[in-house]
């Protein structure tokens, strides 16, 4: 396995090219407040980075479906004014996408947040450029689910040989999603997720800072 050659390469966004946590915790502590609830430590609200949002407010705030979508629109407020610029790019992030892009790979971004926010962030940031395709949810709740996503962003790559395909991501749904497509996946340690979770998930690799992952290379 360790002589494997991947020529294509699948990054999440959050938590793996981007620490996004400020933008995030922001807008759903904005969100939370419109329903009265009061967050006094923004870290509790890490486990939203990540997994698809409304997914979050239904399991750790026991919102029904209707209600989670309402705090969606809520999220977007802030998110779409001031959240998406509140992020930065992880250390070795850009040394490893210039490196990869010089050797020839194919680069394309499987994010559960809307791909026109990812679009902005990348561009904002100075990424969009190393990336084929940037595949993301859609701005109706559709197409939040990672194995989907990272199916789309393969097809409009014109991928067909998955033999050669690497997912990188921090959180558990990033390597499951990976498993569900059959594709390997890569688990990144300075995100969100932790060595436990990746594991458990089935990581093909764990790392633990993005210059690990040119050795994988």
């Amino acid at each position: 396995m360790g002589n494997k050659v991947y020529e294509v390469v699948l990054f999440d966004l959050d938590g793996t090219l981007i620490d996004s946590g400020e933008g995030i915790t922001n807008s759903v502590a904005y969100s939370l407040a419109k329903f009265g609830i009061e967050i006094k430590d923004k870290r509790e609200l890490y486990p939203f980075i990540g997994p698809p949002l409304h997914e979050s407010y239904e399991k750790f705030y026991g919102f029904s479906k209707e209600k989670a979508k309402t705090a969606v629109e809520y999220y977007r407020e802030y998110y779409r004014e001031k959240g998406i610029f509140e992020n930065q790019v992880y250390e070795g992030v850009e040394a490893l996408l210039k490196d990869l892009y010089n050797a020839g790979k194919t680069l394309i971004v499987a994010t559960s947040k809307p791909r026109v926010f990812a679009e902005q962030i990348l561009e904002y940031l100075g990424l969009a450029g190393y990336f084929t395709c940037i595949a993301g949810a859609n701005m109706d709740g559709t197409m939040t689910k990672k194995s989907e996503v990272i199916r789309y962003g393969l097809a409009a790559a014109n991928v067909s040989d998955d033999s050669n395909v690497v997912m990188i991501g921090d959180r558990e749904h990033d390597v499951l999603g990976a498993k569900e497509t059959g594709i390997d996946c890569i688990g990144v340690l300075f995100g969100y997720g932790d060595y436990n979770e990746l594991k458990n998930a089935g990581a093909d690799y764990i790392v633990e800072k993005a210059d690990d992952i040119a050795a994988i290379f």
